[in-house]
């Protein structure tokens, strides 16, 4: 019994030595990026405003390291993001916004199944928009070595747009990862798509009016195209060549004519319909991720909208459960 509390008493002096260091490096790197940020333009009473009570969050480097959804199959991701309560509860708030929402398709002529298959699947339709300090997190990334660059110019981005008075400070809880509002903004993404629809010269992201036109916009900017294929899900031959397997999301390659494809898709006459000159990809989600995942299985054939859901956001099961509830809510309304 003794040696199990020594134990205890060392694991908890490592642990606490370990987090004070850490804490130590962190302070030296606040002092660095201050530097850095007032070079960059930020003003300096802005930066001691939003960064005076920035935290090291251990949490966010443990969510970063180990992210659920790239370790589920594809069969449970869209069923989770897909299912019927989640349609239900977005057929609820399209009835409650329907106005709103319709004016925003019209406007920017992207499908309000779409926009509201993304906030479901996003934030649960604005339920669950998260409650992390987003300066903490992009703070804590952005010191930490993995992905610092990218970080360190979100949370740089984020400054000015507190300093120009387009966002409110006092509203920047969200993801551990950083994002924002009902459709889990990024800073960059407020920076250059966002949208003051409502006119009271301010974006709001927990507003419906400037979400949604905001959403809107950024689609329509990376080209989405209205009424047209996201994916099909198809049962391959064996004789396909595995260099046309895509398995991951970074970017799709050997892309072909559908026609060239339709040889190695056994269950075709789905996709009779479709123009054959289509440029398209071959996807595997499973493969490369899932422990003892068949080659061929599952596999879809995907279209131009749906590499525009994965710029997005970069998961080839994403784009799928996006696609996926878009389609159950197009059906239903």
């Amino acid at each position: 019994m003794k040696v199990i509390k020594i134990l205890i008493i060392i694991f908890m002096f490592t642990f606490s030595s370990v987090q004070s260091n850490e804490t130590i490096k962190f302070n030296d790197w606040k002092k660095e990026f201050k530097t850095l940020a007032l070079n960059n333009g930020i003003t300096e009473e802005t930066f001691n405003i939003v960064m005076s009570n920035v935290k090291f969050l251990p949490k966010v480097i443990e969510y970063d390291r180990y992210q659920p959804e790239f370790y589920e199959d594809t069969k449970t991701y869209i069923s989770k993001r897909s299912s019927n309560n989640k349609l239900k509860k977005g057929l609820v708030f399209y009835k409650d916004n329907f106005e709103l929402i319709d004016k925003v398709e019209e406007v920017y002529n992207i499908e309000k199944e779409l926009l509201l298959s993304l906030m479901g699947i996003e934030t649960n339709f604005g339920t669950y928009v998260g409650k992390m300090d987003i300066v903490s997190s992009l703070s804590t990334l952005s010191f930490d070595k993995r992905r610092s660059k990218f970080f360190t110019k979100e949370l740089l981005t984020l400054l000015k747009l507190v300093d120009s008075n387009i966002i409110n400070y006092k509203t920047l809880y969200g993801s551990w990862a950083g994002a924002f509002g009902y459709f889990q903004f990024m800073p960059s993404t407020i920076k250059n798509h966002a949208i003051d629809f409502n006119k009271d010269d301010y974006i709001d992201l927990k507003n419906s009016n400037d979400a949604f036109a905001s959403a809107a916009n950024y689609l329509r900017k990376m080209g989405w195209k209205s009424n047209s294929h996201c994916f099909y899900k198809i049962e391959l031959d064996e004789n396909i060549s595995k260099k046309y397997l895509n398995v991951s999301a970074k970017k799709l390659t050997n892309k072909k004519k559908l026609k060239y494809f339709k040889k190695f898709i056994k269950n075709n006459d789905n996709l009779e319909s479709i123009d054959e000159n289509l440029k398209v990809a071959i996807i595997t989600p499973d493969k490369d991720i899932i422990p003892g995942a068949e080659t061929l299985k599952p596999a879809y054939i995907v279209f131009d909208n749906y590499e525009i859901i994965l710029k997005w956001n970069r998961s080839l099961r994403f784009a799928l459960a996006v696609c996926t509830l878009k389609n159950k809510i197009r059906d239903e309304i």
